[in-house]
């Protein structure tokens, strides 16, 4: 008997799942994150992190590294090619000779595709656009900051809610109902303890990202123009960066257009999506699939380890047994917690 590996490597936690070659889920093990990113050692971090998480899986079903047919390894921090370079090496080091990796974005564009190529739009903490074309070629636009465009996400949402309410009290901006409903939230009634307040949240983490978004969705649904605007910015610049996927690539079919993250899976209004259609409608002139993802992340990484191993992209009943097997295993995680 051989086995797959899939790796779901993200800035907080990684998961790691074994199943055979022919799709059967074998094993899983959750533990911290292995992004050099957040790890003080860097790449030797992950060197270290990573070779000890896998051989504690590997080595419970009385299995090495050798066993492994097929690896697939989504992580983030893997946003340029020196970091890939490195992130190579570290999993070629640990052992894995048959393997593929790339950004974490893009288990989700596996997990949803049923052909295996397609765009994917990351729209959670931060922001990231992928693809795989049709000829196999990767790309990533964005995930790297200010200077790729990575205007959204929950991060950049909450920031310019908080920044609209600033505007309206001191810098000439538009009159929002965000304002006195922060203010609410904050609890404060004075604008002189606006920033104070702001700055020490942000300090010490204890502003809800979810609380602030769910606020902006529902008052852009309730006609506020600020609130709506500063959705449609957030949906246009990502509909930017999947055109680009799209158009620096090669599609001959329509393309699958997967929409991933807490903040896509969870929007209650329809600016931001609306906004990041028609851009890349307007821009590529390609027919497109929107699929919003569904499943876990995680099921991306069983789905392309298996490609790796066969050569060839699981079938549609292969795909769907993979993923009702690793959903019944992270709720088994949950409900064990």
């Amino acid at each position: 008997m051989k086995y797959v590996l899939g790796v779901d490597g993200g800035n907080t936690k990684t998961d790691y799942i074994l199943f055979d070659e022919f799709g059967n889920f074998v094993d899983g093990h959750r533990s911290g994150t292995c992004s050099h990113e957040a790890l003080k050692d860097s790449f030797s971090g992950t060197y270290r992190v990573m070779k000890e998480e896998v051989e504690k899986l590997l080595s419970r079903n009385n299995l090495t590294v050798q066993d492994v047919v097929g690896a697939a390894f989504g992580l983030a921090g893997a946003d340029v090619l020196s970091q890939k370079k490195e992130l190579n090496r570290v999993i070629r080091e640990i052992g894995f000779t048959n393997f593929e990796m790339d950004n974490d974005g893009f288990l989700g564009l596996k997990a949803a595709s049923l052909s295996g190529y397609g765009v994917c739009s990351i729209n959670g903490t931060g922001t990231v656009s992928v693809g795989i074309d049709e000829l196999g070629n990767h790309i990533q636009v964005g995930g790297v900051g200010y200077i790729s465009g990575d205007e959204a996400g929950g991060a950049y949402l909450t920031r310019r809610t908080m920044q609209a309410v600033y505007d309206e009290l001191y810098r000439a901006g538009n009159h929002t109902s965000l304002t006195k409903i922060i203010f609410n939230y904050l609890g404060i009634t004075k604008k002189e303890d606006f920033l104070s307040v702001i700055i020490e949240k942000t300090t010490n983490r204890t502003l809800n990202r979810t609380d602030v978004i769910k606020t902006l969705f529902k008052e852009a649904n309730a006609g506020d123009k600020v609130a709506i605007d500063i959705l449609e910015t957030a949906g246009r610049c990502m509909g930017l960066s999947i055109a680009g996927c799209i158009l620096n690539s090669t599609f001959n079919h329509p393309v699958p257009v997967i929409l991933a993250g807490s903040v896509w899976a969870n929007a209650t209004a329809p600016f931001m999506f609306d906004a990041f259609k028609n851009v890349i409608i307007e821009k590529t002139g390609k027919e497109c699939e929107f699929i919003i993802l569904k499943t876990a992340p995680a099921c991306g990484a069983i789905i392309w380890a298996l490609e790796v191993a066969n050569k060839e992209v699981p079938n549609k009943e292969l795909r769907q047994r993979i993923i009702d097997q690793v959903t019944a295993y992270q709720e088994t995680q949950q409900q064990t917690k």
